[in-house]
C-alpha cells in the first residue's frame, strides 16, 4: 500500500549508516535524518525548536519510525514473522515518544493487519481517527478489513454487522475523497450485496459522470440493470459509452449485455469490434465465440477457438469446445483428436471424459461410451474411498483431519445418469436401471432425479406398467409433488387413456400462470389420445395465457402438431411458421414441419433445408435422419434416402416407422427380400408400440405392401409347367 509519509531512500540509508549500533543502545540517530510527518505534539517542534531536549526527541521519533518503516518493507519482500515483530516495536516506540501521531498509528495499524493481526489494526485504526477524522489512510485500511472478513464469514447477524462497517468507511473515504474510483466501484458492489441497487446505481453513475469509459463501473452498473430486468437500459448505457469511446473494454461489455438478452447477432457484432480493437485479448475472441456458437455457426465459432488455441495453448477448454464444435459438424475424427488434446492438459477432468461419451454416443459406439463412463465412475469411487481412509487413518492418530478428496455426489450422479443413458441409447434397458438404482443411492437430490429417469426408462422400453407403478410408489412417499402427478398423467397419456390423465392435470389447475404449463400438458394427453378438439382448446388457452415468446412457441410447436394429426396441414404450417420467426433454429419445429412436407411430397427442396438444418444441431437424433432419409426418398434420391435411413435405425433399432421406410427404400431400389425384412421387421414393432403410437392406418397399409410383395415374388418363383392352363 502506497501511504502519505515521505521517506527519502537515501535519508534512510543515511540514519542507518550514522548509527549502527542505535539499535542496542537505544541512542538518538545521527544528524541526517529523514523527513518525517509532524503530529499534533511535535509540530511546533519542528518549526520551531524550544530546547536540545524536545530536539533530541523528536530525533528518537524519527529513528523508530524510519526503523519500523525499514522492517514493514523488508517483511513485505520476505514473509519473515519477527520483522513484522521488529516493526510493530520499533512504531509502539515511536508512538510512545509521540502518542498523539495519527500517521505512526496507522502505520502500526497497517503493520498489524499486513501480519494478520486484525484484531489489534482495528483498534489502532480506530485510535488514528480519534485524532485525525480525514485519515484516509486508516479509513481504507478498515474498509480492507472488513471486507476481508466478510469472505471469512458464514451469512448472518455477524456478517451483516461486518457489511455495514465496510459499507460506513467506503462512505467516509468519498466524502473526504469523492473521486476515489477505488472505494467508490467497492462501495457499488456492497451495496448489490445488500440488494441496495438504488443506492449502488447512484454511486455508479457518480463514477460515470467523471469517467465515461470507466469499464469497472460500466460493467457494474450494467450488470446491475440486467440484473433488474433493464436489459434495454443496459444495453443503450453501453451503446452510448462505445460510441463515445473505441475501447475494446466497453466492446466486450456490450457483447456481453446483448447476449444475455440474447440478441446474439449484435453480441456478434459487438465482440467483433472488440477484438478488432484488440485482436491478442482471449476474453474478447471467448465472447465472440460464444456468440457465434449460440447463432449454430459452427464453423465460424471453429475458427476463433483454433486462434485461442495459439494465444493461450495450455488451456484444455478451448480443444474441448473445438471437439464440440467438430461433433456438431459431424467430423468426429477430429472431434476426438482435439479431445486427446484436451485430456493430456487436464487428465483428470470430469467435462473431457463426460463429453468423450458422448462423441462416442453420436457415433454409435455405445460400449466405448460405456467403458470411459464406467471407468471414471470407478476411478472416483476408488479415490474417494482412498479420502476417507486416510482422513480416518489422521483421526485415529489424533490429527484432526477431513476427507478433503472426498468425491462429489454431483458429479458422481451426472456421471451415472449419462452411463445409464449410454445403456439406453443401445437399448439394454436392464443395464440402465440398475445403474439409476446405484444413482439413487447417492443423497436426496440423486434420488429424486434417478426415479424420474427410472420411470422414463421402463416407458422408453415400452414397459408401460412397470413406469406407472414406479410413478406411483415415488407419489405415495410425496403425494404432493406436481411433477410426480404430471409424470403420471402423461404415461396414462401413452396408454391412451386420456380421460385419467386429464382428471390428473385438472386437478392441478390454479388459477394462475402455473397453469399456463399444465394446458400444455393436457393439450399434449389429449393429442394423444385423439381427442383433437379438446387438444386444440388447451393448446389455445396455454398460447392465451403465454408471456414470453419462449412460451408461446412452443404452444404454437403444440397447436401446429395437432392440426398436423388432423391432416390441417394449412393451419399446422401457420403455426409452425409462427414458431420459427420467434426461434429459426428450432430443431423440432424445422424437423416436424419439414417431415410434413416431405411425406405430402410437396416443397420437398424447402422440407430437405429444413430437415437439413435440425439434423446438423442434432447430428445422432435418429428422428431427424430418418425425416431426411424421407426426404430424400420423396426426390427419388435412393442412396442418400438408404444412408440417412440406415444411420437413423443404428440409433432407433426398434422404430415401425424408420423400419418401414428402410423397407420402402429397398422396394424401389428392387432388392425386394431386403425390402420384405424390414417391413417384417416394421410391422413386428408396430405390434410392441405403445397404446398412443400405434397407428392402424399405416400397419394396414403395411401389412398390404408385405402381402403384394410376397405374392408377387410367388408368382415370379413358380415354374411355367406349374402355372394353371
Amino acid at each position: 500500500m502506497k501511504t502519505i509519509i515521505g521517506i527519502g531512500f537515501l535519508s534512510i540509508i543515511g540514519v542507518v549508516a550514522a548509527a549502527p549500533a542505535a539499535r542496542a543502545q537505544n541512542a538518538s540517530p545521527a544528524s541526517s535524518t529523514p523527513a518525517v510527518p509532524k503530529t499534533a505534539e511535535t509540530k511546533s517542534a519542528t518549526s520551531t525548536p524550544a530546547n536540545p531536549g524536545e530536539q533530541g526527541a523528536r530525533g528518537d521519533v524519527y529513528y523508530y519510525f524510519t526503523m519500523g518503516h525499514l522492517d514493514e518493507q523488508q517483511y513485505e519482500l520476505t514473509g519473515r514473522a519477527e520483522l513484522a515483530t521488529q516493526a510493530i516495536e520499533s512504531y509502539k516506540k515511536a508512538l510512545e515518544l509521540a502518542p498523539g501521531s495519527p500517521v505512526i498509528r496507522e502505520r502500526l495499524a497497517e503493520i498489524y493487519a499486513k501480519s494478520q493481526r486484525l484484531r489489534e489494526a482495528v483498534e489502532q485504526a480506530q485510535e488514528a481517527l480519534k485524532t485525525d477524522p480525514n485519515n484516509v489512510d486508516a479509513h481504507r485500511l478498515l474498509a480492507r478489513i472488513y471486507v476481508r472478513e466478510l469472505g471469512d464469514l458464514s451469512a448472518g447477524e455477524v456478517q451483516k454487522e461486518t457489511l455495514e462497517k465496510a459499507i460506513a468507511q467506503f462512505q467516509e473515504i468519498l466524502k473526504i475523497q469523492p473521486d476515489d474510483v477505488y472505494s467508490g466501484l467497492w462501495l457499488a458492489r456492497l451495496y448489490r450485496f445488500e440488494n441496495k441497487h438504488s443506492e449502488a446505481e447512484t454511486v455508479l453513475r457518480g463514477l460515470l459522470a467523471r469517467d465515461a469509459a470507466n469499464g469497472p463501473a460500466l460493467e457494474q452498473l450494467s450488470q446491475l440493470l440486467m440484473d433488474e430486468g433493464r436489459s434495454q437500459e443496459a444495453v443503450k448505457l453501453l451503446s452510448d459509452a462505445a460510441g463515445e469511446s473505441s475501447s475494446p473494454e466497453v466492446y466486450d461489455l456490450l457483447g456481453d449485455a446483448y447476449s444475455q438478452a440474447k440478441d446474439y447477432a449484435k453480441a456478434e457484432d459487438a465482440y467483433r469490434k472488440a477484438v478488432e480493437e484488440d485482436p491478442d485479448d482471449p476474453g474478447h475472441l471467448h465472447g465472440l465465440a460464444q456468440a457465434l456458437m449460440a447463432q449454430d455457426k459452427y464453423a465460424d465459432a471453429l475458427e476463433q477457438f483454433k486462434r485461442l488455441t495459439e494465444i493461450e495453448p495450455s488451456t484444455s477448454e478451448n480443444y474441448l469446445r473445438m471437439a464440440q464444435l467438430y461433433r456438431r459438424l459431424g467430423k468426429f475424427d477430429k472431434a476426438e483428436a482435439s479431445l486427446l488434446r484436451a485430456k493430456q492438459l487436464a487428465p483428470g477432468s470430469l467435462e473431457v471424459l463426460y463429453n468423450e461419451a458422448l462423441l462416442y454416443e453420436d457415433q454409435g459406439r455405445y460400449d466405448d461410451a460405456v467403458k470411459v463412463l464406467s471407468d471414471a465412475i470407478a476411478g472416483m469411487k476408488s479415490q474417494s474411498s482412498s479420502a476417507r481412509n486416510s482422513a480416518g487413518a489422521a483421526t485415529g492418530s489424533g490429527a484432526e483431519g477431513s476427507a478433503s478428496g472426498e468425491t462429489s455426489p454431483n458429479a458422481l450422479a451426472i456421471l451415472y445418469e449419462q452411463l445409464g443413458h449410454a445403456y439406453r441409447e443401445e437399448e439394454n434397458y436392464s443395464a440402465a436401471i440398475q445403474t439409476y438404482q446405484e444413482m439413487g443411492k447417492l443423497g436426496a437430490d440423486a434420488q429424486k432425479r434417478a426415479e424420474m429417469l427410472l420411470i422414463d426408462t421402463y416407458r422408453e422400453g415400452r414397459d408401460l406398467d412397470h413406469a406407472i407403478a414406479e410413478t406411483k410408489r415415488t407419489l405415495e412417499a410425496t403425494p404432493n409433488d406436481p411433477s410426480l402427478t404430471v409424470t403420471l398423467a402423461m404415461l396414462y397419456g401413452e396408454k391412451s387413456d386420456a380421460d385419467s390423465a386429464t382428471k390428473l392435470l385438472d386437478g392441478l389447475l390454479r388459477g394462475n400462470d402455473s397453469d399456463q404449463e399444465i394446458y400444455l400438458n393436457l393439450a399434449q394427453v389429449q393429442e394423444r389420445g385423439k381427442k383433437y378438439a379438446a387438444a386444440e382448446q388447451s393448446a389455445q388457452k396455454a398460447e392465451q395465457m403465454a408471456r414470453g415468446n419462449d412460451d408461446k412457441e412452443t404452444a404454437w410447436f403444440m397447436l401446429g402438431a395437432i392440426y398436423e394429426r388432423q391432416k390441417k396441414f394449412d393451419q399446422a404450417e401457420q403455426e409452425f411458421r409462427k414458431a420459427l420467426e420467434v426461434s429459426p433454429g428450432n430443431a423440432s419445429v424445422l424437423n416436424y414441419y419439414g417431415y410434413m412436407l416431405a411425406d405430402r411430397g410437396v416443397r420437398l427442396e424447402e422440407a430437405t433445408a429444413m430437415i437439413k438444418q435440425a439434423v446438423t444441431q442434432e447430428p445422432s437424433n435418429g428422428a431427424y435422419l430418418d425425416s431426411l432419409g424421407w426426404a430424400y426418398y420423396k426426390q427419388n434420391k435412393l442412396t442418400e434416402a438408404e444412408e440417412n435411413l440406415r444411420k437413423a435405425s443404428e440409433r432407433q433399432k426398434h422404430d415401425p416407422t424408420i423400419l418401414g421406410h428402410l423397407g420402402d427404400v429397398y422396394a424401389k431400389l428392387g432388392q425386394s427380400d431386403q425390402a420384405a425384412i424390414y417391413w417384417e421387421r416394421a410391422l413386428a414393432e408396430w405390434q410392441k408400440a405403445v397404446p398412443a403410437d400405434y397407428e392402424t392406418d399405416k400397419v394396414n397399409e403395411l401389412d398390404a405392401q408385405l402381402k403384394n410383395l410376397k405374392r408377387r415374388t410367388a408368382q415370379k418363383t413358380t415354374p411355367d409347367s406349374a402355372k394353371p392352363q
